[in-house]
């Protein structure tokens, strides 16, 4: 083990390969990689280097040079404070690439980063890694340094190559396109050798990394998704609303845009199941009578110019509507900003008198509005209990459910108190 003790206090250093990371104006949404894993490591970043006792956190991420995105993801070193930056690490050409590209270009960057912390003051204290990709990285420079490894997966490989064969793709289609191999060998390489592993719930650790060899739950800690509390609160009075402009958006769409809202808040991703939200609110008349659905389903200019995923999920939104002729009753808006999404969602009191809902559970803890995750406990199909949470400090109750695939339930989950809707204004 090197000699890492600084005489100030910690020095962290946070690994988060793919996606494009910034220090403000995420561009969450804007494709499968840049979405909550961003902003929770770059809020992570954030709140660790105010913590006391905490010296320095570097951030490392990809450097990414390409005028198809913004200048600032090619900058090497993005000052956020005193004690905290960005650093951006080349790894393979300097175009944006997809996380399933990356894989060659690991050790080419795990040893650029080896370079670059040669010339430091001071080794870091600690290396937390974010997904599988940094994991990778994170082992190596462990085994280089002897520097202890925290790792977080956001998402596990293994889980999700069973779920890719649940739903018919084969074995040859899933390693071409997804590269599983790499990444499941680089999850169990991150398992072997990190000194502790942070989940957001405990199913996440008996089901999920319970199917890898390495797996040794003493060493796993469970950190529940939070809330920032100056981003989500109940309206303060005088204080200007960043919700109008959205507001005058959802005009464009609804008939009746006073109604109490169904929204789904999420990036065009088939996992999200927001296809089958809106099936199911096609079905349903009485649903359209009580409430209007809004999507907001990432950003978008132009739906070709996305990612096959991405063009496939807002293609079908489209027919569907369509089917159903749900013209005044859906919006489908092509642009938000993250500084609106606290006065989006129901809690934050501007625009929504209506209820949130989850289509599935997540284990990634960069999701964080202000209710709890579902129940460790709660079976894979969903379930209707009717149930709310509080974070940190007290917040206003709304009601919230976490409901099934099965486009019946849905509905019928949203119905279960259709009175309550009207009374949440």
């Amino acid at each position: 083990m090197v000699d890492t003790a600084g005489p100030s206090g910690l020095y962290i250093l946070l690994i988060s390969v793919h996606g494009l990371i910034r220090g403000q104006d995420l561009e969450l949404g804007r494709d499968a990689d840049t979405g909550g894993q961003t902003k929770y490591v770059v809020e992570l970043a954030k709140a660790l280097a105010r913590q006391k006792g905490v010296e320095r956190v570097d951030l490392v991420t990809r450097l990414v040079d390409d005028d198809h995105v913004s200048p600032d993801y090619a900058v090497p070193i993005e000052k956020l404070a005193e004690n905290l930056q960005i650093v951006r690490v080349k790894a393979g050409p300097n175009e944006y690439l997809p996380k399933e590209q990356l894989w060659p270009h690991m050790d080419s960057f795990a040893d650029h980063l080896s370079t670059w912390l040669a010339e430091q003051p001071r080794m870091p204290d600690v290396v937390h890694t974010h997904y599988a990709d940094a994991g990778y990285v994170g082992v190596r420079l462990s085994n280089l340094t002897g520097l202890p490894l925290i790792h977080t997966g956001h998402s596990l490989g293994r889980d999700k190559y069973r779920r890719l064969l649940a739903v018919g793709m084969g074995i040859d289609q899933i390693e071409q396109r997804y590269h599983m191999q790499a990444r499941i060998s680089a999850e169990e390489d991150t398992l072997s050798c990190a000194e502790l592993v942070i989940t957001s719930t405990r199913n996440e650790i008996e089901s999920q990394y319970e199917l890898y060899d390495y797996y040794t739950p003493e060493k796993m800690a469970v950190i529940p998704p939070g809330t920032d509390l100056e981003q989500f609160h109940p309206p303060v009075q005088g204080q200007p609303s960043l919700a109008q402009d959205f507001q005058d958006t959802l005009s464009l769409f609804l008939r009746e845009p006073a109604k109490p809202m169904i929204l789904a808040l999420s990036r065009p991703d088939e996992r999200k199941n927001i296809v089958s939200l809106l099936e199911a609110y096609g079905q349903s008349k009485r649903l359209q009578e009580l409430a209007n659905l809004v999507i907001v389903a990432g950003n978008r200019d132009d739906i070709r110019e996305l990612n096959d995923g991405a063009q496939s999920v807002l293609t079908e939104l489209l027919w569907v509507i369509d089917f159903f002729d749900l013209y005044g009753h859906v919006a489908l808006p092509k642009h938000h900003s993250s500084e609106q999404v606290p006065e989006i969602l129901p809690p934050g009191g501007g625009l929504s008198r209506g209820v949130f809902c989850l289509s599935r559970p997540s284990p990634d803890p960069c999701a964080s509005p202000p209710f709890k995750p579902p129940p460790p406990h709660a079976p894979p199909g969903g379930h209707r209990e009717r149930w709310s949470g509080r974070h940190h400090r007290q917040l206003p109750q709304r009601p919230c459910w976490w409901i099934p695939y099965s486009r019946e339930d849905i509905a019928e989950a949203h119905l279960l108190h259709p009175g309550e809707a009207q009374a949440l204004g």
